[in-house]
Order: structure tokens, then C-alpha cells, then sequence
């Protein structure tokens, strides 16, 4: 027999336990063209939330009592398609089983010999595609200028730093924990950081850590953190709208600050970033990341619980801020 894990209910608020329910299955043996897989790595992100709403969005919503699915690192342990072979790690869309069959359709084979299986869901992954990519269409970084980045001590947060530091740039974190602040400093070179849950007035203590200004924000959590980085700005700044955990568990939308006279006044750029939009640029991107990688000029975290059990358990505390990097289940 085999598990999957399936959306239960609709979460109202932060997702628990209860939201989601484990099936046992029977296994099927490939046919022809087809490959059988075994989960090896499960990413859990924070965008699936959005996917537990039943409304619009650029990707489909989760259905009640189908498997939820995420980008998986699985191995082939049975084949029947000549263009995988058994042992292949491969990654793609997948859902939360722990084995199930493919045509191979989107997916691509990996070279563990560059970097181990599980950083192709972080660094060499959509994060670390997010983090380039976001920066480079977006951010046009230049020596000189400051970063600041929102969730620092992120998959995605602390490879935008370090990018940033490649580039030239003063880079100020901002993270949840003085212990995130500290592991930023150290090993991932931020200039300075900020602990927003200790910190009373975020406007004054970003302006004391970004004494010239911010020219480029690259924020993952939104509502005040974003508003303060907002009154911080320098003229012809951008922002980078790539995350929002802050209001995800929302059940209303929360009001804040009206931006649009600080961008008019600023001459600023404010956009939102979606990875899936560039994937033209993925190519180019996995080879800049791996090379930085293989020089030891980029880092990377992972947080690993082990268990395909422990995947809703893993996904909700991503919402309690108990990862640093990558959150991730081993199989």
C-alpha cells in the first residue's frame, strides 16, 4: 500500500492539522511509457496556502479530497519509458504520495554530482530561480546601492542577500529572531540585520540600519514591515513584491497605508514577481547559481523534517517561522 496526503477542508485562518487527511492507495505497476516513482524530497512553500483558497489566482486552487501537490525530488524505481532509467533522481510538480506513476512529463532529470538532490528544491530550486530572477528583471542591482530584504533568514530572503553582497551592495536582513540575525551576519555576509519581533518602531530602526536610503526592497512578507520599508525609499527605488506571509492566513483583507503618493513623490518602481512567468531564464539562472555554488561564493540552509507524515506538520511551520532556508521533508 501506499499514502497520500489529500486537502481536507479549506483552512479559515493558519492552516492545522486537521485541514488535511492521509489515504492509503494501492500501487499500480507501469505500463508502457510510463516510469514509477518514489518521494525521496518534498518542498512545502508558502504560496500552497494560496492554493487552499477556492478563488482565482495565476495557478489553480487545491480541490477538497484530491492530493495536494508541490515540487517533489523523487527517484525512478521502475521504468517502462526509454528516456529514464531506474535510480534517475528527477523533479517536477507532483502530489504528496509517496510513490506514483508518470509519463515523465515535466520533468527533468538531475546531476547529483553538482550539488545533493534535496538543494534542487532550495538553491539550485524555484527558490534560488526566484531569488536570481527577481533581482535580475527587477532589482537592477548597482555597486553602491542598499538591499534590504524582508524574511532574511529565508530560502529565498538569504540568497537574495548574498546576491546582493556578489553585486556590491550593502545588504540589511530583516528576520524574525536575534539568533536569524546573528546566522545572517555570519554566514550568510549581511551588513546588518533587524529583529522585527523585538523592534518597536520598524521606520526609525530601518533608517538607522540604511542611513542612505533603501534603493531596492525585496519583500517576502508584506503588511507593515513593507509599509515602513516604504517610508525608506530613495528616489528611483524598486520593490519587489514576491511574497506576502504576513496576511496569508488573513480572513479579511487587512488596510494599511495608501502607498501611491510615496512611488509618485519617489519616482519608484513597485512590482509583483511570479518565477513561473521567466521560465525561459531558468537555464541561465540554475548555471549562474551553480557556479556561484561550486566557487563557494553562495550558501544555502535547509530545514529537514524527516517522515512523509510530518508534511503538514513541516508546511505549518513555515507560518510559525521555525525554518531557517529551505523547508523541506525527507522521505
Amino acid at each position: 500500500m501506499n499514502r497520500q496526503i489529500i486537502l481536507k477542508n479549506r483552512p479559515k485562518a493558519k492552516p492545522s492539522e486537521d485541514d488535511f487527511e492521509f489515504k492509503e492507495i494501492e500501487n499500480n505497476e507501469p505500463r508502457a511509457g510510463e516510469i514509477l516513482l518514489e518521494s525521496k524530497y518534498i518542498s512545502v512553500d508558502p504560496y500552497l496556502r494560496g492554493r487552499m483558497r477556492d478563488e482565482e489566482s495565476y495557478i489553480e486552487p487545491f480541490k477538497i479530497g484530491k492530493p495536494i501537490e508541490s515540487m517533489i525530488v523523487a527517484k525512478v524505481v521502475k521504468s517502462r519509458n526509454p528516456n529514464f532509467n531506474e535510480g534517475d533522481h528527477v523533479i517536477g510538480m507532483l502530489d504528496w504520495k509517496e510513490q506514483q506513476l508518470s509519463t515523465g512529463e515535466n520533468l527533468r532529470k538531475l546531476d547529483t554530482s553538482l550539488a545533493p538532490a534535496s538543494a534542487y528544491l532550495g538553491v539550485l530550486g524555484l527558490t534560488g530561480l526566484t531569488a536570481f530572477l527577481a533581482l535580475d528583471k527587477i532589482g537592477d542591482l548597482k555597486s553602491g546601492e542598499t538591499l534590504l530584504v524582508s524574511g532574511a533568514a529565508g530560502a529565498v530572503g538569504s540568497i537574495v542577500g548574498q546576491i546582493g553582497k556578489l553585486k556590491g551592495c550593502k545588504v540589511v536582513g530583516i528576520a524574525g529572531s536575534d539568533e536569524k540575525i546573528t546566522h545572517i551576519t555570519d554566514k550568510f555576509d549581511f551588513d546588518e540585520g533587524i529583529n522585527y519581533k523585538t523592534t518597536e518602531d520598524m521606520t526609525k530602526a530601518i533608517k538607522k540600519a540604511c542611513p542612505k536610503g533603501v534603493d531596492v526592497y525585496f519583500d517576502n512578507v508584506g503588511g507593515e514591515i513593507l509599509d515602513a520599508a516604504l517610508q525608506n525609499i530613495n528616489k528611483a527605488a524598486r520593490i519587489i513584491n514576491c511574497g506576502a506571509i504576513s496576511i496569508y492566513n488573513s480572513t479579511e483583507v487587512p488596510m494599511g497605508p495608501r502607498p501611491e503618493g510615496i512611488l509618485i513623490k519617489k519616482s519608484a518602481l513597485m512590482q509583483g514577481f511570479l518565477v513561473r512567468d521567466h521560465m525561459q531564464d531558468f537555464e541561465r539562472a540554475i548555471q549562474q547559481l551553480a557556479g556561484w555554488l561550486k566557487q563557494g561564493k553562495l550558501k544555502y540552509d535547509e530545514t529537514i523534517l524527516e517522515g512523509f507524515e510530518n508534511t503538514p506538520k513541516a508546511f505549518i511551520e513555515l507560518f510559525e517561522g521555525r525554518n531557517t532556508g529551505k523547508m523541506l521533508v525527507k522521505i
